[in-house]
């Protein structure tokens, strides 16, 4: 399926590794122009250097900043160029019991997870509603509506960002500008990797084993009973930034294995 995205331009928040990354490359693949972001600046150039191996006719770049510190995202977003396709994926968890979560940790989650797509937003939607084009995506989580007990705060930041979402979509009212938000369920990204694997260490298992207890102990209702990969959620996320979702706009769609049982 050709998504029509070879004359667009998409910005990736966090788009080094994981979610972010498979993104990047399913926008390359189709022959949009892509700008990834990490945190160092010697990272991003690895990674622009990778993609440019894997897809030679590819118009991709980078940028660093640091979503923590505004000082960096405003330096970032003076140099972006125009936008077409904003993708607001960067974000940090930490598992941690309730009572021993300081003031400092829901600040510092707030700040990455949710302002870091609230500032590149507040600046690229108006000019997308003067093109009369363009697409942006926040990618929460199924902990925004399942929220895990063990990072409330986590699930706090997640179900901002839907809202943020629903809230700007009702400013495209008979426009072509969509906004959504995609909730990925558990997913074998770098950190999870890592966390899954410090899990595994601990109890002396395998990984696959770990992974097996992870779903039976904390994610029992998961209809796919396994982590999803990067690839398919950034299957949805590209279909959601192409003309061919035009139709959808301030919806939250689940790529989460079933978890969630709600219908709507």
């Amino acid at each position: 399926m050709d998504l029509q995205l070879h004359n667009k331009t998409a910005f990736i928040s966090g788009s080094t590794a994981g979610i972010g990354l498979a993104v990047a490359e399913a926008l390359l693949k189709e022959n949009a122009t892509v700008i990834i972001n990490g945190r160092k600046e010697k990272q991003v150039e690895e990674v622009v250097t990778a993609l440019q191996k894997a897809f030679p006719q590819a118009k991709v770049s980078g940028m660093a900043a640091d979503f923590s510190k505004k000082e960096e995202v405003d330096a970032l977003i003076a140099r972006l160029p125009q936008i077409d396709i904003l993708v607001n994926n960067v974000g940090i968890f930490e598992p941690k019991p309730f009572a021993e979560i300081p003031d400092e940790d829901w600040f510092h989650l707030f700040e990455v997870n949710v302002m870091s797509g609230v500032r590149l937003s507040r600046v690229l939607f108006p000019k997308m509603l003067e093109r009369n084009w363009g697409r942006i995506i926040f990618v929460s989580s199924e902990s925004a509506v399942f929220i895990p007990d063990e990072m409330i705060h986590y699930g706090m930041t997640k179900t901002a960002q839907v809202a943020i979402a629903r809230g700007m979509a009702e400013l495209t009212k008979g426009t072509h500008v969509t906004v959504n938000s995609v909730l990925p369920g558990p997913t074998r990204s770098r950190g999870v990797g890592d966390f899954v694997n410090s899990l595994a260490t601990q109890e002396n298992v395998s990984f696959d084993e770990m992974e097996s207890k992870f779903f039976q102990d904390f994610r029992p209702t998961s209809l796919l009973q396994r982590f999803a990969t990067p690839e398919e959620v950034a299957n949805m996320v590209a279909y959601l930034a192409s003309p061919l979702a035009s139709a959808t706009n301030g919806a939250a769609i689940r790529v989460e294995g079933g978890l969630i049982r709600s219908i709507l």
